[in-house]
């Protein structure tokens, strides 16, 4: 029987490219821990260090709205198998690096790698998962960005400690070497060369632009604080996305297919959905922050009650598609929105004398809200997009993905801000609690547009039997 006659294996689909968005995210996590180490070995400053951390997400920020043309006219499994060589041989030569500029240089290389490997491979399954899988499909492929900011930092200082920086990158060689065996086991050629037309390299270039300057913005927000110059990269951004719009809406075929914003669904999902993931990814590292600098605690202690998040992002998976069966998308949306609301106030009160059963219980129910909540978000996103529109929306939904933790930096900083402009004679904790008060309130600003999708929405996969 050739590979492409044969039938897909799905689930196989999902788990494979689970386990390469868990390989990205969690180099991009990983190595916050181990900067002090790297900068002895450059004989540089731990902070000159985030030349190579920018270079990767700004490569990472401008290619991905290239993702899902290449995907059409190559096919997802070309595409998607070239992204983990490239990836992968990218991670050893950051191992290999004797300086800053060889280091900044191959983390270059690897954005290129992780910019197709994400939403090419979330394509992948999109395209090969038949809709009454597509839940558990999307579930599988999510807890990735769930569970990789949590253990990241506790794995990279375990690696660092034990071993050497060097092995957080040598660890992706065997890793990508299966990854890219079983990608050419398991996903079928058969899709490739869909795309006829050229290239649109008008809305790459505003649409890359935009990206650039909207993630330069929020970095001035969150880390430097020159709102001015931050001001003037957003309407800069804003000039650039308009258009980009004009252009998407008159070109016979753009990069971008705005009218698939038109979908209710989908729209929901980029709208309030962005800044529900903005909290929920800010989350994280908002409370290590504040376990440390707030509370007094060491970086054991902050990281044993991270992995309570993860604890509880794990126990809800086994409930979700349940639970949304039984509810619908819109409730089920509506009620973890809220607990994350109610949890993130409660996370608001923490302090050196709290008990540490009660702080374990709120961040095992913050993990299964958290986990409830992205989960769904992810699954609507594709619920009612038309076979032909499914790359354009996947393109946007990772760029916006991507955009959603800068994004939610930003505006936890700008909490901060506030707290200490405000409150100037109140302790560092209190200003950790009031910007875990913003988050709420981000929180509740989404779920306004949740609760304007009809009682029905996403029925067609809710309503599948198990």
């Amino acid at each position: 029987m050739r590979l492409a006659d044969r039938p897909t294996p799905s689930s196989l689909i999902a788990l494979l490219v689970a386990a390469a968005f868990f390989m990205e995210n969690l180099d991009a996590t990983v190595i916050n821990t181990a900067l002090p180490a790297m900068a002895a070995t450059f004989a540089v400053q731990p902070v000159d260090l985030n030349i190579g951390i920018t270079a990767y997400l700004l490569t990472l920020t401008l290619l991905i709205p290239a993702s899902g043309w290449l995907a059409d006219r190559l096919g997802c499994r070309r595409v998607f198998m070239a992204s983990i060589v490239v990836f992968t041989l990218a991670s050893l030569l950051c191992a290999m690096s004797q300086n800053l500029w060889q280091f900044a240089s191959a983390c270059v290389l690897q954005g290129v790698g992780g910019a197709m490997m994400v939403p090419v491979g979330r394509l992948a399954v999109l395209r090969n998962t038949p809709k009454q899988n597509l839940m558990q499909a999307i579930a599988m492929i999510t807890w990735p960005g769930l569970v990789a900011p949590v253990l990241g930092p506790a794995l990279g200082g375990f690696i660092t400690t034990y071993a050497s920086w060097h092995w957080i990158f040598l660890l992706n060689l065997p890793l990508g070497v299966l990854a890219f065996a079983l990608a050419w086991w398991l996903i079928p050629p058969s899709a490739d060369g869909m795309a006829s037309s050229r290239f649109d390299w008008t809305g790459f270039l505003l649409c890359g632009t935009a990206c650039l300057l909207l993630m330069s913005g929020l970095e001035q927000v969150g880390g430097t604080g020159q709102l001015m110059l931050a001001m003037l990269c957003l309407f800069c951004v804003g000039v650039l996305l308009a258009g980009l719009w004009r252009h998407c809406r008159r070109s016979h075929a753009p990069l971008l297919d705005v009218s698939i914003l038109r979908i209710r669904t989908y729209r929901t999902t980029i709208v309030g959905g962005s800044l529900l993931r903005a909290a929920i990814n800010t989350t994280p590292f908002l409370l290590s922050l504040m376990f440390q600098l707030g509370m007094g605690m060491d970086a054991f202690r902050s990281g044993l009650l991270l992995l309570t998040l993860f604890a509880g992002n794990l126990g809800m998976k086994v409930l979700t598609s349940r639970t949304l069966r039984r509810f619908g998308f819109r409730l089920t949306l509506l009620l973890s929105g809220l607990a994350l609301v109610v949890l993130t106030l409660l996370i608001a009160t923490f302090g050196p004398d709290t008990p540490w059963p009660w702080l374990v219980l709120v961040l095992l129910l913050s993990g299964m809200a958290r986990s409830m909540t992205f989960t769904t978000l992810s699954t609507l996103a594709f619920v009612d997009v038309p076979p032909a529109q499914m790359s354009h929306a996947n393109t946007l939904f990772n760029m916006l993905l991507r955009m959603a933790y800068g994004m939610g930096i930003a505006i936890a900083a700008v909490g901060l801000r506030m707290a200490e402009a405000w409150l100037p004679q109140a302790s560092a904790l209190t200003h950790y609690h009031f910007a875990f008060v913003v988050l709420a309130g981000l929180t509740l600003l989404a779920l306004w547009d949740v609760w304007q999708l009809p009682g029905n929405a996403g029925q067609l996969l809710s309503r599948q039997p198990e």
